[in-house]
């Protein structure tokens, strides 16, 4: 898929991964619109690259969702629809009744799978009507095997990762020209996981990865360890069940 001079939209464009991969995509060519839920972190990103555009927008509600869309629309429209936002909550056992379980997972339901739908099917005519357009949605190595300290984070990428191979095979019935990708990081050093120990890749790689990915037409594009869980998974389940939850997480998991 060719990249320069296509109009990308990033959600949780603000920092992190997001702001990685904005800066990347203006390096390669693509104009960028970048959406988050703090507009202090969306004004230091325009202050680091004022070629960005930065629109507030919380992709798990409706309104902003529509209103996105509206402003978008105005600016031009966009190529490229790159569902990169997600949340994660504290770990709790799930064996001990908790109204928090509920609430956790209604959370990161709406934003990690529900908002990226939602997102999908506001934007999907705009897309569809381009001569060559694309969806990135986000997964997760946790999409393959779960982690039991991001249960219901794992679940939310689960649902994710098979809507995305639905809509895929949706769109190629239509012979629509909207290209979809599934970008499936492993663990990576931002600040969601910034007090955790474990073996992390940086998001500039994770960038590099994914642009490689697409410029080759790659659908699927498994990064780092995501390449080893997903074949360990295939033929050792177990293993790779044991590599994502080392034991000492029990003690994340006691009460």
């Amino acid at each position: 898929m060719k990249l320069n001079g296509k109009t990308i939209l990033i959600t949780g464009g603000g920092s992190g991964i997001g702001l990685e991969a904005a800066k990347q995509f203006l390096e390669v060519g693509a104009k960028v619109i970048i959406t988050g839920r703090s507009q202090s972190k969306l004004d230091v990103a325009k202050k680091a690259y004022p070629a960005l555009t930065a629109i507030k927008s919380d992709v798990g509600n409706e309104d902003d969702a529509n209103a996105l869309f509206d402003k978008v629309k105005a600016l031009g429209g966009i190529d490229i629809l790159y569902n990169n936002a997600g949340v994660g909550v504290p770990p709790k056992n799930l064996g001990i009744a908790n109204d928090d379980h509920l609430k956790g997972a209604e959370y990161e339901m709406e934003v990690n799978y529900l908002g990226v739908v939602r997102l999908n099917n506001v934007f999907m005519e705009m897309l569809k009507s381009r001569k060559e357009s694309a969806i990135i949605n986000t997964t997760s190595i946790l999409s393959m095997v779960p982690s039991m300290i991001e249960a219901t984070y794992s679940a939310s990428k689960a649902a994710l990762a098979f809507y995305t191979k639905s809509l895929r095979g949706h769109l190629n019935i239509l012979n629509a020209n909207v290209k979809v990708f599934e970008l499936l990081p492993p663990l990576v050093d931002t600040d969601m996981v910034a007090d955790r120990d474990d073996k992390k890749i940086s998001p500039e790689k994770l960038v590099k990865a994914l642009i490689n990915g697409l410029v080759k037409d790659q659908y699927t594009i498994r990064v780092g360890d995501s390449k080893i869980i997903y074949m360990l998974n295939r033929f050792f389940p177990k293993l790779a069940f044991g590599l994502i939850n080392p034991k000492k997480i029990n003690a994340d998991l006691k009460s």
